[in-house]
Parts: structure tokens; sequence; C-alpha cells
């Protein structure tokens, strides 16, 4: 096998032609077998798999930069710098990451997960090179799908002012980010890609213009004219009016092309943008179909592509089914996603509501100032989004939201662990960042049940909420157990003794199983459900701090301006003379592998904080 000779980064240079057009093959039926059993991002890597083999043959690693925007389409990248060996172990604990990480391989030159970076980062290692007066390559890959966030075209702006070095940009442009792409620069590369009239003349141009003696200067001064060829032809060319020379589009399966036209892109100083054109699940056809299902896959039989697994509903779920009744009930009620329609739940309501639907693409800060002018309205709109997502608007939620009081919801799915996704996706701040707000109220549900009750208190209040829940399975225990909502009111699920396990959402669960450990040593501890991170439960603490010698605080959040840092401040400030136990994930950010393997790892499984507790205990 060809894929046999790659073992460090440039050996694909020492390929023949025919191996280099053989390896394409070799790197999807490698893909698809190795993430049938480890899940994955499947469709976006096998629709770029040309794509970072053309870089690959131009590019010097690790002296050339190459920055991924998200990096879940690196996989190929990955393989061609000397990891094909360790995708027995993608996104699994102490194996390799599903993003590039720089700790992994000199190769990766950017740390990345979230969208519309890479210009940023990109443009900041030119400015870097230049000044040091080195004179590696800069490469940045963007999808059109995080095209839409707005910090692309702050980079963009930026770009147009490099005039005496190169900066390549390369649009991977597959009509997709996670859902199907929304919005004016969608339209805008619609009518790019099928602008064939166009492509046919500008190339017959260029081919006979590269013959020329003088034929490159030529080429430039054509690009440079705004009212030239292009203009007539393709309207509303933004990016040569933002100063960035555009070249395309070019087919994203087509190595030699692709490498002509980098090639080209390379010699010319300033920034060039290169318009590739690919298609996401190329060369799966379960992949091809579904997209969206194959974005990031949980193991998968091959022959179908239908999942191994097929798990309980989870909370997205329950969301999904209180957000269709919702929008039935109360004609107010609106949604808003970024990007995110299936991933968050609201397929359903999009199918049933349209126009109370609105997917806003990748951006995140206007879908929540967007919100907010909508509540202003006299709508009621949910914002639907994963809590690391979520912490990209900050400022709209404070200034534009919470400033203004507004009666706008944000139902945080992913909050908490998430898993294989690793750092840049765990949902483990938002409980930190949101209570340091005034006028907003956090909640998190115990169960399933409470999801459904939360959300139809947060559609009956009047202010900024916020409710968090998990990934995962919905928790159907503590049916019994299902008062009424009250603002600021906790539910005591268990009177105890000494021991009071003061649980936030997902952690209920983890206070059962640690109650019943309890036992084995004698100790009889009370479980109480918070429910609100937001406003504290003042008075249900003023009454425990009499009875109970610790009180264990136990979130899925980073502890530092977490649940617990704040109940203890309470208790402290108001004379309680006992322990507080804060069981909560460390100041630190958390490495991917299975959620039940990081609990362990952070101390936080029921044995874990046991044992905490019986320490704290003197026991």
């Amino acid at each position: 096998m060809v894929l046999e000779k790659i073992k460090q980064p440039n050996d694909i240079k020492n390929l023949t032609e025919e191996e280099v057009l053989a390896l394409p093959a070799e790197i999807r039926s490698f893909l698809i077998e190795h993430l049938s059993k480890t899940g994955g991002h499947l469709a976006s890597n096998l629709g770029t798999v040309e794509l970072t083999i053309a870089l690959h043959m131009l590019l010097d690693f690790p002296k050339d930069k190459l920055v991924w925007d998200v990096g879940h389409q690196a996989y190929t990248h990955k393989i061609l710098t000397g990891r094909a060996n360790e995708f027995d172990h993608l996104r699994q604990y102490d194996g390799i990451s599903g993003f590039p990480k720089r700790v992994e391989s000199p190769c990766d030159s950017f740390d990345t997960g979230h969208s519309s970076t890479s210009l940023s980062a990109a443009l900041g290692y030119c400015m870097a090179r230049d000044l040091a007066g080195d004179d590696y390559k800069v490469c940045a890959v963007i999808g059109d799908g995080a095209l839409t966030g707005g910090l692309a075209y702050e980079a963009l702006n930026n770009a147009s002012r490099l005039k005496k070095s190169n900066f390549l940009i390369v649009l991977n442009d597959n009509e997709m980010s996670i859902s199907k792409n929304v919005g004016g620069m969608s339209t805008n590369l619609e009518r790019l890609r099928t602008s064939s009239k166009y492509v046919g003349l500008k190339n017959n141009v260029l081919s006979s213009l590269e013959s020329w003696p003088n034929g490159e200067r030529i080429i430039r001064k054509i690009r440079s004219t705004k009212n030239g060829i292009k203009s007539l032809m393709v309207p509303n060319m933004v990016f040569e009016d933002l100063g960035i020379m555009y070249l395309g589009p070019v087919d994203g399966h087509d190595i030699k092309a692709m490498m002509e036209t980098f090639n080209m892109a390379m010699g010319i100083n300033g920034p060039v943008l290169v318009h590739v054109i690919t298609k996401k699940g190329n060369g799966y056809e379960p992949a091809e179909r579904h997209p969206s299902r194959f974005h990031g896959t949980d193991i998968f039989e091959i022959e179908t592509g239908l999942p191994m697994r097929n798990p309980n509903p989870g909370y997205t779920d329950v969301f999904s089914t209180v957000m269709r009744k919702m929008g039935d009930r109360n004609p107010e009620v609106v949604a808003i996603t970024a990007a995110m329609a299936e991933g968050a739940g609201l397929k359903r309501f999009r199918n049933m509501f349209p126009d109370r639907f609105f997917d806003v693409g990748i951006a995140e800060e206007h879908a929540v100032t967007f919100a907010a002018g909508l509540a202003l309205g006299g709508r009621i709109p949910v914002f639907a989004v994963y809590s690391s997502f979520l912490q990209r608007a900050y400022d709209q939620i404070l200034e534009d939201v919470c400033l203004q009081n507004l009666h706008v919801i944000f139902a945080i799915d992913r909050a908490g662990l998430v898993g294989a996704d690793g750092s840049t996706h765990q949902g483990i701040f938002d409980v930190s960042f949101l209570t340091s707000m005034p006028n907003m109220t956090v909640m998190a549900p115990k169960n399933k049940w409470e999801l459904s009750d939360m959300m139809k208190f947060a559609v009956a209040y009047d202010g900024p909420i916020a409710i968090r829940y998990p990934r995962g399975e919905a928790y159907c225990g503590l049916k019994e157990h299902r008062a009424q909502i009250v603002l600021g009111k906790s539910e005591e699920i268990k009177a105890g003794s000494k021991v009071m396990l003061f649980a936030l959402g997902s952690m209920v669960k983890k206070a059962e199983e640690v109650e019943e450990l309890l036992k084995a040593h004698g100790i009889d501890a009370g479980i109480c459900n918070a429910r609100f991170a937001k406003p504290l439960d003042q008075a249900y603490l003023d009454k425990i701090k009499n009875e109970y010698d610790l009180i264990v605080t136990l979130e899925e959040n980073v502890i530092t301006g977490g649940f617990g840092q704040q109940v203890q401040a309470y208790l402290d400030d108001n004379g309680y003379n006992g322990q507080v136990l804060k069981i909560a994930v460390p100041d630190e950010f958390v490495r991917h592998g299975s959620v039940t393997l990081l609990f362990k790892e952070l101390g936080m499984d029921a044995e874990s904080i046991t044992q905490r507790i019986l320490e704290k205990l003197g026991k």
C-alpha cells in the first residue's frame, strides 16, 4: 500500500505521480475503517483528502505553517505527518486528538476546535514571519461555514494590509458547516460556483498569459482592475472588494489542478484566496447522502453506515420535544441556532414552525444580540447552543441581554464534560461566567422531567434565563421528586445527618451513588437538588448550616467562580462553623477521553468523592 510509505512529514514528496493519485482512495478506506471503530468527524475529512494532499505536496513541514479552521477536517494532515499508526486510539484517553494539537506534532501550527479563527491566527504568523525576516509559507484552510463567522471578516479586513509577502487562504467550499449553510455569503459563493462561463473564460486567458514573457505582471494587472471581466460577469465579488485576490473555483478533488493553482497563488505578494469546491463525505455513499449525520459520528457499520449503538433518548431529544410543544402552545416562542439545528435539537421546531426558526450561521455573537432584538419586539427567543460555543458571545449576553434585563432563554446543551472532543468542547465554564452577570438566572435539571418543567418555567419567566443540561442519555431516576419550580428554590431529595450533598443538575445522580457508598461506612448523608446556580437558595442554606457538619457541593463545572465557591462564600459570610467540600472540575483544561474515565481522572466519580468525604470527616 502507498500509505505504508508515509512514515514522517514530507514523505509524500517521495512518491511517484501514480502513487500520489492512488493515495486518496487508500486514505478514505483507512478513515472509514478506523472511524467505524472509534467514531469521529468523518464526512468533513472525506471531503478534504485531495485538498490536503495537494497542500502537502507543496508545503515543507514543519517549517511552513498550515492553519486549519475548526480542525475537525485535519485527519488526512495527521496521517501525512506520520500519525497513521495512532488512529486506533483517535479521540480516546491518551490517544491522539480529533483536532490539531501542537503538543502532538510540530506540524500542527495552531490548536483549534472552534470556527472562524484560522485567518486571524495565520495572519499573525505572516506578520511575525515578516518581522523576523523569515521565508516560510503560511496557509489557512477555512470552510464556507466558518466564513459566516464575524471573526473571519475582521481578519480579511486586516489581511488586505499585507502587501509585500504572501498569505494563502484556501476556501474549502462544500456548502455545509454541520448543517446546510445559510445567509448572504452562502448565496454569494453559490453564484461563484455556478459561474462556469466566467471560470472557463478566465482559465483560457490565464493559460495564454502565463506563457508570455511578462505574463505574471499582466495577470496581476488584470486582477487588480475592479471593473474588469470578473466584476461584469460575477456580481458582488466581496473578496476582491476587500483587497483579497481571488482565484477559482477549483475542483477540490483534482490534485493536479489544485497544485497548479496553489503554486501560482504562493508566488503572489499579498493575500490570495483560492476557492476550492469539495464534496462533504466524498467517497463513502452513506456520508454523501447524510453529511450532517456523519459530521461527528459514533461507531458505525461500514456496509450500511448505520450506528452500532442505539442510545436511549438524551437531554437534547427531551429539549427537542419540549420546544415543539412550546411552539405549538405559545406563538410568541421563537428558536435560534448558530448552524446547529440538528445538533441542538431544533430540527422538529424548524419543520413545524419555519417562520419562527432562525439559523444565523456560525455567529453566536450575532445570535445573542439578534435574540435581544426579538425580545424587545415581543417574542420569546430560545437560543439553543452548546456550552463551549456560548462563551464566544460573552459580551453580547452581558451587554445586550442582561444589562437590558431582556427575556431571552439560553438552552445550553453539552454543559459539563463532553468526552472525546476534548479541551475545546468541554462545557465547564458556563456556570462561572453566567452567574457573574446581574439579572441572569441559571438552572440545571436533575432528570428529563425537570428539564421539561424548567423550560416551561423559563417561557413564563421575565428576564434572562439559562438552562444547562449535559450531553448524553437523559436521567430517568427520581421521577417521584417533581416539586414545582419556584425561583431560587432547591428541592430536598433526602434528609440526613452530618453530611449534606448539595448537587447541581447532572450531579444529583452522582450524589445518589455517593449516598449509597457512604451508607456502607455508617454515614447517613442527605441529598438536595440545588436546581438554581443563581439565585442561590439562601433560605435553605441558612437552614442546613445549623444541621450538618459537612456540606458537599457537586457541580459539572470548573471550580473557579463556580457553584461551590458561591455556596461556600455565602456560608462563610453567614456564620457557618462546619466544613465545605467542593466537588468540581479543577482549574485546568480537560483533555479528551470517555466521560466515565475523565470523571475518575478528575476525582469526580462516586468512589473518589466518597473517599474525599471520608478524608474530610477524618475517617
